[in-house]
């Protein structure tokens, strides 16, 4: 998809800005702007001019248009999805609302359940019953869907999503119900079928996947053909490719047909991004840190590769605790993300406590330093009265920040109500939210048995250069490395990735009594159908495939993800197949379960595209020796105290350019912090390289 001389334009919808970045050949230009809520496709075309005019190109010479965005997630998030009704085998409509049967918080007596995805009005309950050998034990009651369809008419549903017991594997029942109601209800509702969208065993996540695809995809493939229509009509006709959790890419068509699949798109950019710094520089043990306007994330990359999951959990509501929202069966990078971001409302709680998030101001009103009717006091507010932020820098200059309206918003809802003088309410918020983000860090490290100090942080994104040095500090990690273009680090993201598409299957094979001939016609099978959604965009270029099993040993309720040999599989294979995964249960649990047949529980195919080689991108190299714009009065959080502290144009750093921190490097999009406990170093590629200064303590 690369080469020297390419015209490449990436687009990230985030809740705050959106992010445009175009790439000709070696040469970058990026523009953030604030997010039109209202009308996500106004900003990504006005940013996309923004940044051809600065290339002095036109819309049709772009030769590929990469596009990533929340829409999806905040659509589930703030439940303002279709009105979706859902049809499943008799007996069993309220999966959705009994989820796992269980707690996720056993010691808090005054928690709510999770609502559901789907009323219970809204939950339909169809006679019909398919065993889990496909065994026909009661056909379907097409009388009883015909009914369902007539009264769906008239409840204002948008969307049906249809999953039957069994259905991921037997599919026919499913089928013959979508047909019924296309025939009575014609084009006026979306379906969506769950062995279509999640074809895998566990009743209550296949269809809170199949649920959460419905709700999202009328709003998801208007917005798509919307923008593609907006994008034609500017002369631009290159080939769309939309960004997916798992860190692929897809077609136009294919994520208007799954949005499910689009939920952590920005995120996964900023991942990507992360794993390829990660390689240039040799790091084996990278901790990414993105921050952008509405939400912080955290994920860890091991020699080069983010770590990988097939669960994820929309809108969690309780305290980011794990079985709070909506689980969806998905490939994603796993990571952990906070409502920590440059738009986090602060407030004093009922304890007197100074609280951040996970309310955002977004892009509008937005903080109260915009002037766009925001009053509330945010983490960007906080940034600007403690001099981290610029108000000359802010955006490349374009939008005008207020800091007197910051500093009152401050002192309002927080200064006021605790009597802190000064600087000193902006100086909590920043140093709550960054406690904040620093345990989510340690927690996810933890959680994986990883040792966040002996990791290198990589941090990119409009907010996470600012908050990079005290966390790096908080967290006892020596090393950050802030890439070119962080304040767009995700769109660039964009461009990095590969086109994939995994296609899965659950079916359930004994290692004891392994059919090869059926296993590798299943294999086959799925091969095709990954190459056709990728293969195509290929022009002719190469693909890999890769291939995964989840295995457990037989009656156990959670499997472990182990890669497949590439040729066709033989009985032999059973052998080496059993060590791999013993041994990797053995890492985790510590023990063996020899006595124990083990299966084969879901299959994963996926198809990608060659991952092309890194092209460096130009760095400016002036020649003469920087010196700072100005000199801003910063706070410093290792000190406590307000410091003088020059601020640098990145750009007018030259590779091997070393200071001492404090100080402010400023850029376009975002502007990096440098405590007293940091020096910086810029190396070839344009990084900024931040190390501890040996010796100093906070």
């Amino acid at each position: 998809m690369q080469n020297q001389t390419s015209v490449r334009l990436a687009a990230d919808i985030g809740g705050t800005f959106t992010d445009i970045v175009l790439e000709v050949g070696s040469i970058r230009h990026s523009s953030k702007i604030l997010t039109t809520s209202d009308a996500p496709e106004i900003a990504v075309l006005e940013g996309m001019q923004t940044v051809l005019d600065m290339a002095c190109l036109r819309p049709g010479d772009v030769e590929v248009f990469v596009h990533g965005t929340t829409l999806a997630t905040n659509a589930l998030i703030e439940r303002k999805g279709a009105r979706v009704a859902f049809l499943t085998t008799d007996g069993f409509r309220d999966i959705l609302e009994m989820g796992y049967e269980k707690r996720f918080d056993h010691y808090d007596l005054m928690i709510d359940a999770v609502p559901p995805l789907v009323g219970r009005s809204l939950r339909f309950g169809v006679p019909e019953r398919v065993s889990a050998s496909g065994e026909v034990l009661s056909p379907l009651d097409k009388d009883a869907v015909t009914k369902i369809a007539h009264k769906l008419i008239g409840m204002g549903v948008e969307a049906v999503a249809i999953g039957y017991l069994h259905g991921y594997a037997f599919p026919s029942h499913e089928v013959e119900t979508a047909k019924i109601l296309e025939r009575i209800i014609g084009d006026q509702v979306t379906i969506c079928l769950s062995h279509e969208v999640c074809p895998e065993i566990r009743e209550y996540e296949r269809f809170s996947t199949t649920c959460a695809n419905a709700a999202v995809r009328p709003l998801m493939s208007g917005y798509l053909l919307r923008l593609k229509s907006g994008l034609e009509s500017l002369g631009m006709n290159a080939p769309i490719y939309l960004m997916m959790s798992g860190g692929g890419l897809t077609t136009l068509e294919n994520a208007a047909q799954f949005p499910v699949r689009l939920v952590e798109s920005g995120p996964a950019g900023g991942a990507l991004l992360a794993s390829h710094v990660a390689r240039e520089n040799k790091l084996h043990h990278v901790l990414a840190f993105d921050m952008g306007g509405t939400t912080a994330k955290i994920c860890l990359i091991e020699n080069g590769i983010p770590e990988r999951a097939h669960k994820f959990e929309i809108a969690r509501t309780y305290k980011d605790m794990k079985g709070s929202g909506w689980p969806v069966r998905i490939p994603v990078i796993e990571m952990v993300e906070i409502g920590a971001g440059g738009g986090s409302i602060a407030r004093v709680d009922e304890l007197g406590r100074i609280a951040v998030g996970p309310d955002s101001a977004g892009s509008k009103p937005g903080p109260a330093a915009y002037s766009l009717g925001g009053r509330r006091a945010t983490v960007t507010d906080a940034n600007i009265v403690l001099g981290k932020i610029d108000p000359d820098f802010f955006a490349g200059g374009k939008i005008s920040l207020d800091k007197a309206a910051a500093q009152n918003a401050l002192q309002s809802d927080i200064g006021d109500k605790l009597s802190l003088p000064e600087h000193w309410s902006a100086a909590g918020v920043i140093e709550i939210v960054e406690e904040n983000m620093a345990n989510a860090a340690r927690v996810h490290a933890i959680e994986r048995g990883k040792d966040i100090n002996i990791c290198t942080m990589v941090a990119f994104g409009g907010g996470a250069p600012l908050h990079a040095c005290r966390l790096a500090d908080k967290m006892g990690i020596g090393s950050v490395i802030i890439p070119p273009g962080a304040g767009v680090g995700s769109a660039i993201g964009f461009l990095k990735a590969p086109i994939a598409y995994e296609v899965t299957r659950s079916v359930r094979v004994s290692l004891d009594g392994f059919d090869p001939g059926r296993a590798n016609i299943l294999l086959d099978q799925m091969h095709r159908e990954s190459a056709s959604i990728v293969i195509p965009a290929l022009n002719g270029q190469q693909a890999v495939f890769s291939r995964i099993v989840d295995m457990r040993y037989i009656g156990q309720g959670h499997e472990i993800r182990i890669s497949l040999p590439d040729a066709d599989l033989k009985i032999d294979d059973m052998i080496e197949l059993r060590e791999k995964f013993e041994q990797t249960y053995e890492t985790i649990y510590g023990l063996r379960l020899s006595d124990m047949n083990v299966e084969i529980v879901t299959w994963a195919v996926t198809c990608a595209s060659v991952e092309t080689p890194y092209v460096a991108i130009e760095v400016n190299n002036p020649g003469i020796p920087a010196k700072p714009k100005k000199t801003n009065i910063m706070f410093d959080s290792p000190t406590g105290k307000m410091v003088n502290a020059p601020v640098y144009w990145r750009a007018d750093l030259a590779p091997g350019f070393k200071l001492n921190g404090p100080t402010i490097i400023a850029e376009n999009e975002t502007s990096t912090v440098v405590t007293s406990l940091f020096s910086l170093l810029v190396d070839q590629q344009g990084n900024l390289q931040l190390s501890r200064i040996e010796g100093d303590s906070a």
